[in-house]
């Protein structure tokens, strides 16, 4: 509860610092809005997804060899809508998995976490955008999870901006997680590059790092992953990831969509 405290006190303070920022913090209304996938990193983009429009992330991952299943299937949905240039509300989820622990296969509901982001400061001359975001599990499910666990309070911190061609996407996490009457801290780091190739393709790659406070280990994986714009409101992309430990997951295959609605809902 101490840790869940500090994380609450955090966020109402990071709202607060966002809303005193000098300058509107509702934005003109953009003619032609962009998509801003998170897909398909573990990292979270800094930047907000256009004021008033709900954005989807939809996808469906495969894995292989982990700590808890032979493998696993499953499809993954997160949900954006930002009402202002510095407030934003997701909501992340897992509607179906199917898993093989060995000995059974089964079909499960995944996790569904409820959360927000925060822009703290915005891009300014060079200066990356770093943003503050809060999410909160509210429905853990009973599939067997990936190699960094259920987390039931997360705080990360996210910084995005680009050098010349190339966009970056940081993230540094602090994840309370639980088992049975047990609560230990989990920390994170993700790094995503991201380069633009011929015509509308582009090429991510990432390394990131978890630990694995239950099982004293930690999880660290290499992801690669193209990407395609069909137009400014639908991304496709595609890739694998590997993990690099003994207890992290083996191999991860994805593929997915980003797609921004062309109506907006918030007209403030």
């Amino acid at each position: 509860m101490r840790l869940y405290s500090l994380w609450r006190t955090a966020l109402v303070l990071s709202i607060v610092l966002a809303v005193s920022q000098p300058g509107s913090v509702f934005a003109q209304d953009v003619p032609d809005p962009e998509a801003n996938p998170g897909r398909p990193t573990i990292s979270t983009p800094a930047a907000l997804t256009p004021v008033g429009y709900l954005q989807f992330e939809t996808g469906a991952l495969g894995a292989e060899h982990s700590a808890e299943f032979s493998n696993r299937a499953s499809i993954e949905e997160t949900i954006k809508f930002a009402i202002s240039t510095r407030v934003q509300f997701l909501v992340v989820s897992e509607p179906m998995v199917r898993s093989d622990t060995g000995p059974t296969t089964q079909t499960d509901p995944g996790g569904v976490s409820l959360g927000t982001q925060i822009v703290l400061f915005p891009p300014s001359e060079g200066r990356p955008t770093v943003s503050l975001s809060y999410m909160r599990t509210v429905y853990d499910g009973t599939a067997p999870d990936l190699d960094t666990g259920t987390d039931r309070n997360i705080l990360f911190l996210l910084i995005s901006g680009d050098i010349k061609k190339f966009h970056f996407d940081n993230n540094y996490f602090f994840n309370q997680q639980i088992s049975g009457d047990v609560s230990r801290l989990q920390t994170g780091q993700t790094l995503s590059v991201s380069y633009p190739l011929a015509g509308k393709f582009a090429f991510t790659g990432e390394v990131w790092h978890f630990t694995q406070p239950f099982l004293k280990g930690h999880a660290v994986g290499l992801l690669l992953a193209p990407t395609y714009s069909i137009n400014k409101r639908l991304v496709l992309d595609a890739g694998f990831n590997h993990g690099l430990t003994d207890t992290s997951t083996r191999w991860e295959v994805f593929a997915g969509f980003t797609y921004l609605l062309p109506k907006k809902l918030w007209f403030r």
